[in-house]
């Protein structure tokens, strides 16, 4: 087991970290402002088992072959990246599956197996991400107690604390949605949220 003294200081880090702006967190924002929440939440679902599995990763040992061969991060972060700035391309010309039009409700065209596939590639493909899990859980595993209650307390930690940030996020961007729909701004609302959905794109591939 992890010593109380261990999560008074992990709990706060993590939580630090992760509600800090970043690429999932953007994501959660444009698509909550276009999707709306619930259906945010199967890139959420898709987003935690990457971050799971990164975390599993940084401790277990994989992330130094992936490290040392930088191809697969390379294929996916384009991949990844160049499909997000598609999307938000689409999105600032009010066109797409993910854009607003006037009088309708939320798309429906995306099927919840692509949101969750991109929120999972967006988590595995952000080597940021891999560089925190790598810096920061080590220290917290105690080599001389058993490694995998440990490793559990830990990673069911952040995926909370990620679970919730996620929410805090595209509950914000359902927010500034209404807003603007009620302002009469839809198309104003598309360029926003595809100018975000491209800087998301041009992240994961540049970063």
């Amino acid at each position: 087991m992890i010593e109380s003294s261990v999560l008074i200081v992990f709990i706060p880090t993590f939580f630090v970290v992760s509600v800090t702006p970043g690429m999932c967190m953007t994501l959660a924002l444009t698509m909550g402002m276009t999707i709306g929440v619930k259906r945010t939440f199967y890139m959420m679902y898709g987003e935690l088992l990457g971050v799971g599995m990164v975390s599993v990763a940084a401790v277990s040992g994989v992330a130094a072959i992936m490290l040392n061969y930088p191809l697969l991060f390379t294929t996916l972060k384009y991949m990844g990246g160049l499909y997000l700035v598609y999307l938000g391309f689409q999105m600032i010309r009010s066109k797409g599956n993910m854009s607003l039009t006037v009088g309708t409700s939320n798309h429906l065209d995306l099927s919840p197996k692509t949101l969750m596939i991109q929120g999972f590639v967006t988590a595995i493909a952000n080597p940021k991400g891999w560089a925190f899990m790598i810096s920061l859980l080590p220290p917290f595993i105690h080599p001389s107690k058993p490694f995998i209650p440990q490793l559990g307390i830990l990673v069911m930690i952040i995926l909370t604390t990620e679970f919730f940030c996620l929410v805090l996020y595209s509950n914000g961007g359902r927010s500034l949605s209404r807003f603007l729909e009620k302002k009469g701004n839809v198309r104003l609302l598309n360029r926003i949220s595809g100018a975000l959905m491209m800087a998301v794109g041009i992240w994961l591939g540049l970063g």
